[in-house]
């Protein structure tokens, strides 16, 4: 049995399983699934962990997958290496160069301190930077396709 051949099996088991759930969802009612817990923890609560366990597989073949190809191919490797080093640079200019962290009091009455201020202040510079770079992207490819 080739893979292709079991993928398809355990979809479709997984796909009987998930339609079972549903068909006792629907069958309970809104109004009966709201008010009571233990019907809750019964029926919906299986059908959430099959969705959770099905999104952990895919994004750890997601994983698996991207990283064999990266490694099997050099120049993928290289591309990807330099990608991610530039995002880290980018990450330690704003999170050194231009964030600061201030104690800051919250709402609940706890606060915030200075190292996450700083963290929160750098993530929002590292967000402008990268939206200033893509903008800048899409207005350089877009001039240079006008001026062809």
């Amino acid at each position: 049995m080739n893979l292709q051949k079991i993928i398809k099996l355990v979809a479709a088991i997984v796909g009987v399983i998930s339609i079972f759930f549903l068909v006792r969802i629907i069958g309970a009612g809104d109004e009966a699934l709201e008010t009571d817990p233990a019907l809750q923890d019964s029926i919906v609560s299986p059908f959430m962990y099959i969705a959770y366990i099905i999104l952990g597989v895919m994004v750890f073949l997601v994983l698996v997958f991207s990283i064999k190809h990266m490694f099997t191919n050099a120049a993928t490797l290289k591309k990807t290496l330099t990608n991610v080093g530039a995002f880290l640079a980018l990450a330690l200019i704003a999170y050194f160069g231009f964030a600061t962290g201030v104690e800051t009091p919250l709402r609940d009455g706890e606060v915030l301190s200075a190292g996450d201020s700083q963290l929160v202040g750098a993530g929002l510079y590292l967000f402008y930077f990268l939206v200033f770079i893509a903008v800048g992207i899409m207005l350089f490819t877009g001039i240079k396709k006008m001026v062809k």
